[in-house]
Protein backbone atom coordinates (compact mmCIF):
# COMPACT_ATOMS: atom_id res chain seq x y z
CA UNK A 1 0.00 0.00 0.00
CA UNK A 2 1.62 3.19 -1.00
CA UNK A 3 1.93 5.83 2.00
CA UNK A 4 0.24 9.26 1.95
CA UNK A 5 2.52 12.26 0.36
CA UNK A 6 3.11 14.74 2.96
CA UNK A 7 3.48 18.18 3.96
CA UNK A 8 5.04 20.70 5.96
CA UNK A 9 3.15 24.27 6.00
CA UNK A 10 4.53 26.99 7.86
CA UNK A 11 2.35 30.07 8.30
CA UNK A 12 -0.62 27.19 9.06
CA UNK A 13 -3.19 29.64 10.70
CA UNK A 14 -3.06 32.03 7.57
CA UNK A 15 -5.14 32.49 5.13
CA UNK A 16 -3.30 30.70 2.26
CA UNK A 17 -2.01 28.06 5.07
CA UNK A 18 -5.76 27.47 5.72
CA UNK A 19 -6.74 26.88 2.31
CA UNK A 20 -3.82 25.14 1.22
CA UNK A 21 -4.16 22.48 4.20
CA UNK A 22 -7.83 22.11 3.20
CA UNK A 23 -6.58 21.45 -0.06
CA UNK A 24 -4.13 18.98 0.49
CA UNK A 25 -6.10 17.26 2.95
CA UNK A 26 -8.43 16.90 0.15
CA UNK A 27 -5.99 15.33 -2.28
CA UNK A 28 -5.02 12.77 0.36
CA UNK A 29 -2.25 14.44 1.74
CA UNK A 30 -0.90 13.67 5.62
CA UNK A 31 -0.70 17.86 6.77
CA UNK A 32 1.54 19.02 9.52
CA UNK A 33 1.03 22.80 10.12
CA UNK A 34 3.55 24.87 11.91
CA UNK A 35 2.09 28.33 13.98
CA UNK A 36 3.82 30.21 16.67
CA UNK A 37 3.28 29.44 20.36
CA UNK A 38 0.37 31.42 21.54
CA UNK A 39 -1.29 31.63 24.79
CA UNK A 40 -4.44 33.24 22.99
CA UNK A 41 -6.46 30.95 20.09
CA UNK A 42 -5.33 31.77 16.49
CA UNK A 43 -6.93 28.13 14.86
CA UNK A 44 -10.37 30.13 13.58
CA UNK A 45 -9.26 29.58 10.11
CA UNK A 46 -8.65 26.19 11.25
CA UNK A 47 -11.90 24.90 12.79
CA UNK A 48 -12.95 22.61 9.72
CA UNK A 49 -9.89 20.57 9.91
CA UNK A 50 -9.04 20.46 13.16
CA UNK A 51 -9.86 17.43 14.12
CA UNK A 52 -9.17 15.68 10.55
CA UNK A 53 -7.00 12.32 11.34
CA UNK A 54 -4.42 13.29 8.67
CA UNK A 55 -3.91 16.93 10.15
CA UNK A 56 -1.43 17.86 12.75
CA UNK A 57 -0.41 20.94 14.15
CA UNK A 58 3.41 22.10 16.16
CA UNK A 59 4.61 24.67 17.61
CA UNK A 60 7.75 26.44 15.32
CA UNK A 61 9.25 29.52 14.77
CA UNK A 62 10.92 30.71 11.68
CA UNK A 63 13.39 32.71 13.85
CA UNK A 64 14.56 29.68 15.28
CA UNK A 65 16.59 27.33 13.03
CA UNK A 66 16.64 24.46 15.64
CA UNK A 67 12.90 24.02 15.65
CA UNK A 68 12.90 23.66 11.96
CA UNK A 69 15.15 21.76 11.86
CA UNK A 70 13.65 19.54 14.19
CA UNK A 71 10.16 19.98 12.44
CA UNK A 72 11.02 18.54 9.21
CA UNK A 73 13.65 15.69 10.84
CA UNK A 74 10.10 14.47 12.70
CA UNK A 75 7.62 15.04 9.92
CA UNK A 76 9.77 14.04 7.06
CA UNK A 77 7.38 15.99 4.77
CA UNK A 78 7.81 14.94 0.73
CA UNK A 79 6.76 19.07 -0.09
CA UNK A 80 7.38 21.96 2.22
CA UNK A 81 5.38 24.95 1.86
CA UNK A 82 6.57 28.43 3.38
CA UNK A 83 3.95 30.48 3.45
CA UNK A 84 4.80 32.43 6.96
CA UNK A 85 5.69 35.80 6.60
CA UNK A 86 5.41 39.24 7.98
CA UNK A 87 2.53 39.76 5.86
CA UNK A 88 1.31 43.44 5.79
CA UNK A 89 3.43 46.11 3.68
CA UNK A 90 2.07 49.37 5.20
CA UNK A 91 3.45 47.53 8.77
CA UNK A 92 7.08 46.67 7.32
CA UNK A 93 7.98 50.53 7.41
CA UNK A 94 7.35 50.45 11.04
CA UNK A 95 9.12 46.78 11.89
CA UNK A 96 11.77 46.48 8.81
CA UNK A 97 13.82 44.44 10.88
CA UNK A 98 11.39 42.33 12.08
CA UNK A 99 9.91 42.12 8.79
CA UNK A 100 13.44 41.09 7.49
CA UNK A 101 14.28 38.03 10.35
CA UNK A 102 10.80 36.55 8.98
CA UNK A 103 10.70 37.43 5.53
CA UNK A 104 13.95 37.19 4.52
CA UNK A 105 16.07 35.27 6.86
CA UNK A 106 13.14 32.82 7.40
CA UNK A 107 13.35 30.91 4.31
CA UNK A 108 16.89 30.86 4.71
CA UNK A 109 16.72 29.07 7.85
CA UNK A 110 14.25 26.11 6.42
CA UNK A 111 16.85 26.17 3.34
CA UNK A 112 19.56 25.28 5.22
CA UNK A 113 17.43 22.55 7.63
CA UNK A 114 16.89 21.05 4.77
CA UNK A 115 20.54 21.20 3.32
CA UNK A 116 22.04 20.32 6.66
CA UNK A 117 19.87 17.15 7.43
CA UNK A 118 20.85 15.69 3.73
CA UNK A 119 17.25 15.88 2.50
CA UNK A 120 18.01 18.88 -0.39
CA UNK A 121 17.53 15.86 -3.26
CA UNK A 122 13.84 14.56 -1.29
CA UNK A 123 12.00 17.78 -0.27
CA UNK A 124 10.16 19.83 -2.57
CA UNK A 125 10.16 23.20 -1.63
CA UNK A 126 7.77 26.10 -2.40
CA UNK A 127 8.35 30.06 -1.67
CA UNK A 128 5.57 32.26 -1.01
CA UNK A 129 7.08 34.98 -2.89
CA UNK A 130 5.39 38.56 -3.97
CA UNK A 131 4.11 40.84 -6.85
CA UNK A 132 4.99 43.70 -4.18
CA UNK A 133 8.75 42.79 -5.42
CA UNK A 134 7.90 44.40 -9.15
CA UNK A 135 7.39 47.35 -7.23
CA UNK A 136 6.39 50.02 -9.68
CA UNK A 137 8.07 48.03 -12.29
CA UNK A 138 5.79 48.69 -15.69
CA UNK A 139 2.69 46.49 -16.20
CA UNK A 140 2.15 43.69 -16.97
CA UNK A 141 4.33 41.71 -14.83
CA UNK A 142 5.82 39.00 -15.59
CA UNK A 143 9.10 36.29 -14.82
CA UNK A 144 11.13 38.54 -16.90
CA UNK A 145 10.10 41.53 -15.39
CA UNK A 146 12.89 43.48 -13.30
CA UNK A 147 12.12 44.02 -9.64
CA UNK A 148 12.23 47.12 -8.47
CA UNK A 149 10.38 46.68 -4.04
CA UNK A 150 9.13 49.66 -2.88
CA UNK A 151 8.47 48.34 0.76
CA UNK A 152 10.73 46.76 3.32
CA UNK A 153 8.44 43.86 3.11
CA UNK A 154 9.12 43.45 -0.77
CA UNK A 155 12.94 43.64 -0.18
CA UNK A 156 12.53 41.05 2.45
CA UNK A 157 10.39 38.83 -0.15
CA UNK A 158 13.00 39.59 -2.66
CA UNK A 159 15.91 38.35 -0.79
CA UNK A 160 13.97 35.25 -0.27
CA UNK A 161 13.29 34.50 -3.77
CA UNK A 162 17.29 35.22 -4.92
CA UNK A 163 18.27 32.75 -2.32
CA UNK A 164 15.46 29.92 -3.59
CA UNK A 165 16.89 30.07 -7.07
CA UNK A 166 21.02 30.40 -5.19
CA UNK A 167 19.92 27.00 -3.41
CA UNK A 168 18.40 25.53 -6.70
CA UNK A 169 21.60 26.28 -8.93
CA UNK A 170 23.75 25.60 -6.11
CA UNK A 171 22.99 22.44 -4.35
CA UNK A 172 20.43 21.07 -7.08
CA UNK A 173 16.78 21.60 -4.67
CA UNK A 174 13.75 21.06 -5.89
CA UNK A 175 12.66 24.84 -4.66
CA UNK A 176 10.12 27.11 -6.22
CA UNK A 177 8.86 30.40 -6.06
CA UNK A 178 5.67 31.31 -6.38
CA UNK A 179 5.15 34.90 -7.46
CA UNK A 180 1.59 35.62 -6.14
CA UNK A 181 -0.46 38.67 -6.99
CA UNK A 182 -2.99 39.60 -4.51
CA UNK A 183 -5.69 36.88 -3.74
CA UNK A 184 -8.07 37.54 -1.08
CA UNK A 185 -11.17 35.46 0.90
CA UNK A 186 -13.38 35.40 3.41
CA UNK A 187 -10.39 34.22 5.78
CA UNK A 188 -8.08 37.28 4.80
CA UNK A 189 -7.05 39.20 8.08
CA UNK A 190 -8.97 42.08 9.35
CA UNK A 191 -5.74 44.61 8.79
CA UNK A 192 -5.95 44.29 4.94
CA UNK A 193 -7.70 46.56 3.12
CA UNK A 194 -10.00 44.28 0.93
CA UNK A 195 -11.23 42.44 4.17
CA UNK A 196 -11.77 46.14 5.75
CA UNK A 197 -13.91 47.27 3.05
CA UNK A 198 -15.81 44.21 3.20
CA UNK A 199 -16.16 44.13 6.74
CA UNK A 200 -16.93 47.85 6.42
CA UNK A 201 -19.51 47.45 4.34
CA UNK A 202 -21.31 44.52 6.00
CA UNK A 203 -21.08 46.87 8.94
CA UNK A 204 -22.79 49.68 7.40
CA UNK A 205 -25.90 47.74 5.67
CA UNK A 206 -26.84 46.40 8.88
CA UNK A 207 -27.86 49.95 10.45
CA UNK A 208 -25.88 48.83 13.56
CA UNK A 209 -24.63 52.91 13.56
CA UNK A 210 -21.46 51.94 12.18
CA UNK A 211 -19.10 54.56 11.33
CA UNK A 212 -18.21 55.04 7.12
CA UNK A 213 -14.98 53.55 5.91
CA UNK A 214 -11.89 54.97 6.38
CA UNK A 215 -9.10 54.24 3.22
CA UNK A 216 -5.93 55.50 1.98
CA UNK A 217 -4.97 55.58 -1.24
CA UNK A 218 -7.98 55.18 -3.62
CA UNK A 219 -6.31 54.94 -6.77
CA UNK A 220 -4.12 51.85 -6.08
CA UNK A 221 -4.59 49.08 -8.28
CA UNK A 222 -3.98 45.79 -7.69
CA UNK A 223 -4.50 42.36 -9.45
CA UNK A 224 -7.26 40.98 -7.00
CA UNK A 225 -7.84 36.56 -7.31
CA UNK A 226 -9.38 34.17 -4.66
CA UNK A 227 -6.56 33.02 -2.81
CA UNK A 228 -8.26 29.00 -3.30
CA UNK A 229 -7.24 29.36 -7.07
CA UNK A 230 -3.57 30.10 -6.11
CA UNK A 231 -2.64 27.43 -3.35
CA UNK A 232 -4.07 25.43 -6.54
CA UNK A 233 -1.44 26.69 -7.86
CA UNK A 234 1.62 26.07 -5.19
CA UNK A 235 0.64 22.42 -5.11
CA UNK A 236 1.02 22.19 -9.44
CA UNK A 237 4.12 24.15 -8.76
CA UNK A 238 5.53 21.22 -7.02
CA UNK A 239 4.25 18.64 -9.20
CA UNK A 240 6.48 19.34 -12.11
CA UNK A 241 9.40 16.81 -12.96
CA UNK A 242 11.81 20.12 -12.68
CA UNK A 243 11.26 23.41 -10.43
CA UNK A 244 10.73 26.82 -12.07
CA UNK A 245 9.13 30.12 -10.83
CA UNK A 246 6.23 30.91 -12.30
CA UNK A 247 3.68 34.47 -11.62
CA UNK A 248 -0.02 33.73 -10.86
CA UNK A 249 -2.39 36.29 -11.32
CA UNK A 250 -5.57 36.85 -13.21
CA UNK A 251 -4.08 39.66 -15.65
CA UNK A 252 -7.27 42.31 -14.46
CA UNK A 253 -5.98 45.08 -12.77
CA UNK A 254 -8.71 46.88 -10.48
CA UNK A 255 -8.17 50.03 -8.52
CA UNK A 256 -9.24 50.29 -4.49
CA UNK A 257 -11.90 52.42 -5.66
CA UNK A 258 -13.27 50.05 -7.70
CA UNK A 259 -13.49 47.11 -4.88
CA UNK A 260 -15.34 49.71 -2.54
CA UNK A 261 -17.56 50.22 -5.41
CA UNK A 262 -18.43 46.13 -6.26
CA UNK A 263 -18.62 45.88 -2.41
CA UNK A 264 -21.42 48.49 -2.09
CA UNK A 265 -23.00 46.95 -4.87
CA UNK A 266 -23.30 43.98 -3.46
CA UNK A 267 -25.74 45.19 -0.75
CA UNK A 268 -27.70 47.01 -3.19
CA UNK A 269 -25.92 51.02 -2.09
CA UNK A 270 -25.23 52.93 -5.50
CA UNK A 271 -22.05 55.48 -4.26
CA UNK A 272 -22.11 59.27 -5.30
CA UNK A 273 -18.03 60.70 -5.46
CA UNK A 274 -17.02 63.78 -4.84
CA UNK A 275 -13.71 66.21 -4.49
CA UNK A 276 -9.98 65.01 -4.98
CA UNK A 277 -7.24 63.75 -3.21
CA UNK A 278 -7.66 63.07 0.35
CA UNK A 279 -10.55 65.21 0.35
CA UNK A 280 -11.97 62.52 -1.87
CA UNK A 281 -15.72 61.38 -0.42
CA UNK A 282 -18.64 58.96 -0.78
CA UNK A 283 -21.89 59.29 -0.39
CA UNK A 284 -25.26 56.77 -0.61
CA UNK A 285 -26.68 58.36 -3.97
CA UNK A 286 -30.17 58.00 -2.63
CA UNK A 287 -29.60 59.54 1.33
CA UNK A 288 -26.59 61.32 1.07
CA UNK A 289 -25.15 59.41 4.27
CA UNK A 290 -21.20 59.76 4.62
CA UNK A 291 -19.66 56.22 3.41
CA UNK A 292 -15.78 56.40 2.57
CA UNK A 293 -13.95 59.34 3.97
CA UNK A 294 -9.69 59.46 2.97
CA UNK A 295 -6.79 59.29 6.27
CA UNK A 296 -3.29 60.42 4.55
CA UNK A 297 -2.12 58.65 7.20
CA UNK A 298 -3.00 55.15 5.95
CA UNK A 299 -1.03 56.37 2.66
CA UNK A 300 1.96 54.03 2.30
CA UNK A 301 5.13 56.26 2.10
CA UNK A 302 6.50 54.86 -1.00
CA UNK A 303 3.14 53.74 -3.23
CA UNK A 304 2.73 50.77 -5.63
CA UNK A 305 0.74 52.22 -8.63
CA UNK A 306 -0.48 49.34 -10.62
CA UNK A 307 0.26 45.63 -10.49
CA UNK A 308 -0.56 43.49 -13.33
CA UNK A 309 0.41 39.87 -13.66
CA UNK A 310 1.01 38.16 -16.93
CA UNK A 311 0.85 34.80 -15.79
CA UNK A 312 1.28 33.33 -19.54
CA UNK A 313 4.14 30.46 -18.33
CA UNK A 314 1.93 29.38 -16.00
CA UNK A 315 -0.81 28.83 -18.16
CA UNK A 316 1.54 27.57 -20.75
CA UNK A 317 3.62 24.97 -18.38
CA UNK A 318 1.44 24.24 -15.54
CA UNK A 319 -2.09 24.66 -16.62
CA UNK A 320 -3.35 26.73 -14.47
CA UNK A 321 -6.41 29.26 -14.54
CA UNK A 322 -8.22 31.40 -12.19
CA UNK A 323 -11.80 30.13 -11.41
CA UNK A 324 -12.83 33.06 -9.97
CA UNK A 325 -13.53 36.47 -11.36
CA UNK A 326 -13.60 39.67 -9.73
CA UNK A 327 -17.44 40.18 -9.06
CA UNK A 328 -17.83 37.34 -8.03
CA UNK A 329 -14.76 37.33 -4.69
CA UNK A 330 -16.22 40.53 -3.73
CA UNK A 331 -19.43 39.55 -3.71
CA UNK A 332 -18.01 36.43 -1.37
CA UNK A 333 -16.33 38.62 1.03
CA UNK A 334 -19.11 40.83 1.67
CA UNK A 335 -21.67 38.19 2.21
CA UNK A 336 -18.93 36.53 4.23
CA UNK A 337 -18.47 39.56 6.22
CA UNK A 338 -22.16 39.77 6.75
CA UNK A 339 -22.51 36.44 8.19
CA UNK A 340 -20.12 37.57 10.13
CA UNK A 341 -21.99 40.80 11.45
CA UNK A 342 -25.36 39.09 11.56
CA UNK A 343 -24.06 36.35 13.96
CA UNK A 344 -22.74 39.22 16.46
CA UNK A 345 -25.96 40.68 16.26
CA UNK A 346 -28.36 38.13 16.09
CA UNK A 347 -30.36 39.92 13.42
CA UNK A 348 -32.57 37.50 11.29
CA UNK A 349 -33.71 39.46 8.39
CA UNK A 350 -30.47 40.37 5.88
CA UNK A 351 -32.23 40.99 2.41
CA UNK A 352 -30.77 43.53 0.15
CA UNK A 353 -33.68 45.55 0.49
CA UNK A 354 -33.41 45.87 3.75
CA UNK A 355 -29.78 46.95 3.31
CA UNK A 356 -31.19 49.69 1.19
CA UNK A 357 -33.40 50.99 3.00
CA UNK A 358 -30.84 51.16 6.11
CA UNK A 359 -28.61 53.20 4.10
Amino acid sequence: MQASPSALITGITGQDGAHLAEFLLGRGYVVHGVRLYSATDDTQRLRDILDHPRFHLHIGDLNDGGSLARLIRDCAPDEIYNLAAQSHVHASFKVPEATAQINALGPLRLLEAIRLLGREHEIKFYQASSSEMFGNAPAPQSEDTPFTPCSPYAAAKLYAYWLVRNYRDAYGMFACNGILFNHESALRGQEFVTQKIARGVAALASGHDAPALVLGNLNSRRDWGDARDYVRGMWMMLQRDTPDDYVLGTGQSYSVRDFVNAAFDAVGFTLTWTGIGVGETARCARTGRLLVSIDPSLFRPTEVNNLIADAAKARTVLGWMPETDFQTLVRDMVAAAMDNTQKSHGDDDWTNDNYARLA
